[in-house]
Order: C-alpha cells, then sequence, then structure tokens
C-alpha cells in the first residue's frame, strides 16, 4: 500500500468515513456497540482494511451535512449519491450501487407516465438536497418543486396539500403506497442515484486508490455480497463497471 494514499485518506492514523444515515437501504440498522451497520459501512470497514488503519464512522443525519462538509477536515472518505453538484468540492468513484428514483401519484391522477410529471401546475413533493431532488431541480422544467427535510415529511406534504407527484427512491416509495390507499408508483425511473464513495479533490493518489477499490469491489462480487448479507436484495443494484 503506498504511503502517499495512506497519508491522504487516513491523515490522523483512522479512515474517518462518513456515513448518509438517510438512505436506509444502505444503512440497515445498529451493530452492537452502536456504530452504522449495512452496506455502506461495511465498504467503509472494508477500505480501513485494505489501508491498514482504524476506522471511525460519523454518522450525518442527511446527505447535505454530509456533502457541506466536505474540505473542512471532518471526515476523510464520504460514502454518498454522487452528483455534478457535489462533485465541485469531492471526488467521486464510479457508483457501486444504484437506486432507482421515481415517482409516487395520488388516487385518480392523470398522471400516467414519468414524462407527464413536468407540465406547468404539476407540484411534486421532494426531500431536499437529495440525490435525486439535484437532479430534478437541473432538469424540470415546467413543473414546481415542494422541498422538505426528509421522505417522511415530504410524503406528509404531499398528502396533506395534496400535490401531484411524490418523488422518492423506489423502495421507499413501495413502504409509502401501502399506507396511502389508491397510489400509484409509476413505471420507469427519472434517473438512478448513483451511490459512490468520495474524498477531497486534492487527493489524487487517494482518489484512484477509492476507483480501483470500488471497481475490484464490483467485479469480485463483494458488494453483491453486501446486498445479499444486509437483505436489500432487490431493492439495490449493483452499478456497472465505470
Amino acid at each position: 500500500m503506498s504511503q502517499s494514499v495512506v497519508a491522504e485518506l487516513a491523515p490522523h492514523g483512522v479512515l474517518r468515513a462518513a456515513i448518509n444515515m438517510s438512505n436506509f437501504l444502505l444503512v440497515t440498522g445498529r451493530t452492537s456497540s452502536g456504530d452504522p451497520d449495512g452496506v455502506s459501512p461495511d465498504m467503509a470497514r472494508a477500505i480501513a482494511e485494505r489501508l491498514g488503519v482504524p476506522v471511525k464512522l460519523l454518522p450525518f443525519p442527511r446527505p447535505g451535512e454530509l456533502a457541506d462538509a466536505a474540505g473542512t477536515d471532518t471526515w476523510d472518505i464520504g460514502l454518498i449519491g454522487a452528483e455534478p453538484a457535489r462533485a465541485e468540492k469531492i471526488a467521486f468513484t464510479p457508483a457501486y450501487v444504484e437506486i432507482e428514483a421515481t415517482y409516487l401519484v395520488p388516487a385518480g391522477s392523470p398522471i400516467r407516465k414519468i414524462e407527464d410529471v413536468d407540465h406547468p401546475g404539476v407540484r411534486i413533493a421532494v426531500t431536499a438536497r437529495s440525490a435525486y431532488d439535484l437532479w430534478l431541480e437541473r432538469n424540470i422544467r415546467h413543473a414546481q418543486l415542494v422541498r422538505s427535510d426528509s421522505l417522511a415529511s415530504a410524503t406528509e406534504k404531499f398528502l396533506h396539500d395534496k400535490l401531484d407527484a411524490l418523488a422518492g427512491l423506489r423502495p421507499g416509495l413501495l413502504n409509502d403506497i401501502q399506507k396511502i390507499p389508491g397510489a400509484r408508483i409509476l413505471d420507469g425511473q427519472f434517473t438512478a442515484v448513483q451511490q459512490a464513495i468520495g474524498t477531497a479533490r486534492t487527493n489524487a493518489a487517494g482518489a484512484a486508490f477509492l476507483r480501483d477499490f470500488v471497481e475490484q469491489a464490483k467485479a469480485s462480487g463483494f458488494v453483491a455480497g453486501l446486498i445479499e448479507k444486509h437483505k436489500v436484495v432487490g431493492r439495490l443494484s449493483v452499478a456497472s463497471p465505470g
């Protein structure tokens, strides 16, 4: 292992890994010691093992807060959805898993297809600063985005204010639809959130190491094994080679 890689990714002798706690597919529980557990914490643990250093998992309640801490010497790697806005400060690996993002619409909605959503007068409930919100901000031209702090509050606003669509990750919407009589989830996706690993853009050697690690983890079946271990088969997909 190159000492320049270790120096960049563990400058304090420990790998500080920022974990997005709001992604229920990637963080599925806690260990007996109280640390986050799931696919993304296990990816961080495997990276630390490869580097030969201890790992410290740093939980962040929302992805926007994790991204805001980039470049502040708070974390060394961040496990978060890769987005162009975030890539201004973070060097991302290729995705290791993908998650479909789509819409839920209420009973009786005239909206039948993904393409029907972006029209004047349509109001879309969305979780602020999520990866799919950033995508919608760049791509929605006519509909109105109505933001909330969390998926739960976005769902509440969707119901209370009788909005036209609720944007979200398909697995989360599959849970929501059980509580909303007559609601439908639209076929297809408007994007697939690319879950990746990032580090500071100044860490050139560290970023190259992380890219290689992710590609090897996908090719070897390690990522697929984590998906099976944490019982999220069918809800997370191993990303294609970068």
